[in-house]
């Protein structure tokens, strides 16, 4: 583990996370078009992030973070994937770990916050493959066994996203009894084996690959406490946190569309020459390609206030939380404004990202231009969770009351 980081966190009094951290936030905006073409993991930028203790935004003044509210930590969000969309997309399960702990009644909570304040970045080390339902309750193949006056953790996680540059790995495995537990072991630690082999088309530079724990020592203080498992209906308490991972996936889109519409402007500005048949000889006075940026334009803005819209709601349930849960009602609203802003928003952005091929000419297709990524990667957080489903449970709920899913999925 390095050593802790005791620089203050950049934020200014009544100003944005983004203004207080502007420099940082244009030096990894600088290295990303080069990491993308290169295809380099961004280990510098997310260093960046671990010496300004950005991690530990979400945290009170009085314990060593900034106070924000989940709007500003969103906002952030979406300035981040601006700049890089791979950077808040390794943040994704390290902010989701400090919300548990942030409503957390276990008397670990105070280590954690710790650990966060110092600097250290959570990942996530979850998926198993196989037939299991991606959501369900029932047991893990990855066990932990006891060892002594502690434990053994054995078997194989995949798609886990931002291990590869953590400090701290989280996971949900099989105990002891049967039962499901989460236990979170450093990445140094012996028999901890992080695979760089995630292989999609977008999001690549994630580190979503996959992780192995071969007799890996876990101690009994590394066995996290599990959040209320039951409300009056027999299903899970409600939460938001399942939800804040959700939202956090659009926002890193409305950080793409921002870019997709930076690019178009550039296209249409650096094109010299048009087509014989368009209205115009100039393409930066060509009306047609004006109309097709300020579409691109104004689906770009809606995606960002939708987004913050429904972060607005989280925060709303954060404020109600007793003992660890928040209301019911209140964690509803927000899981329903979350998965409505997936449904509307998935087809907006990657529309938007392919119209950008609109105000370019055929030279805009060419591999070294790398317009293709917004495409790619927006397509990839889309596919995160299949929008009809979504979909068919916002139906079922408005039309018939039924209740809506409880599950990391949702």
């Amino acid at each position: 583990m390095g050593a802790a980081v005791n620089s203050s966190i950049s934020t200014t009094t009544g100003g944005s996370l983004a203004a207080a951290n502007a420099r940082l936030l244009e030096e990894i905006a600088e290295g990303a078009a080069r990491r993308e073409q290169e295809d380099l993991n961004p280990f510098d930028a997310i260093q960046r992030i671990r010496e300004a203790r950005l991690g530990a935004v979400r945290l009170p003044v009085s314990e060593g973070g900034a106070g924000a509210s989940i709007r500003d930590l969103f906002a952030f969000a979406i300035d981040l994937a601006e700049a890089d969309p791979n950077v808040p997309h390794i943040l994704r399960v390290h902010y989701g770990f400090v919300e548990q702990q942030l409503i957390s009644v276990d008397a670990a909570r105070t280590r954690w916050l710790a650990e966060v304040a110092a600097g250290r970045l959570f990942g996530n080390a979850t998926t198993e493959l196989g037939t299991r339902a991606a959501g369900g309750r029932s047991p893990y193949a990855t066990t932990l066994t006891p060892d002594g006056d502690g434990y053994r953790l054995n078997g194989t996680k995949y798609y886990s996203t931002g291990t590869l540059f953590a400090d701290w790995v989280t996971s949900r495995v099989t105990g002891p009894g049967g039962g499901t537990v989460a236990v979170a072991v450093p990445t140094d630690r012996p028999g901890l084996i992080r695979e760089d082999d995630w292989d999609g088309i977008g999001q690549r530079r994630t580190g979503s690959g996959t992780t192995r724990y071969e007799d890996v020592r876990v101690e009994p203080d590394e066995i996290l406490s599990e959040p209320p498992s039951q409300g009056s209906d027999d299903l899970p308490a409600p939460s938001y946190y399942q939800t804040f991972l959700q939202l956090w996936l659009h926002a890193i889109g409305a950080g793409i569309m921002r870019s997709v519409v930076t690019d178009a402007v550039n296209l249409v500005r650096g094109r010299a020459r048009s087509f014989v048949h368009a209205p115009v000889s100039v393409p930066a006075e060509d009306p047609l390609l004006h109309e097709v940026i300020g579409e691109i334009s104004a689906a770009c803005y809606a995606f960002q206030a939708l987004v913050l819209s429904a972060a607005d709601t989280l925060d709303a349930a954060a404020r109600t939380v007793i003992d660890g849960v928040p209301d019911r009602d209140a964690t509803d609203e927000a899981v329903l404004r979350v998965a409505q802003v997936k449904v509307h928003l998935d087809g907006v952005g990657t529309t938007a990202a392919t119209r950008l091929f609109d105000v370019g000419g055929a030279s805009a297709t060419k591999r070294s231009a790398n317009l293709d990524r917004h495409w790619r990667n927006l397509r990839t957080l889309a596919s995160h969770n299949p929008t009809p489903y979504k979909a068919q449970a916002i139906g079922r709920y408005l039309v018939t009351g039924a209740a809506l899913p409880r599950n990391g999925y949702f």
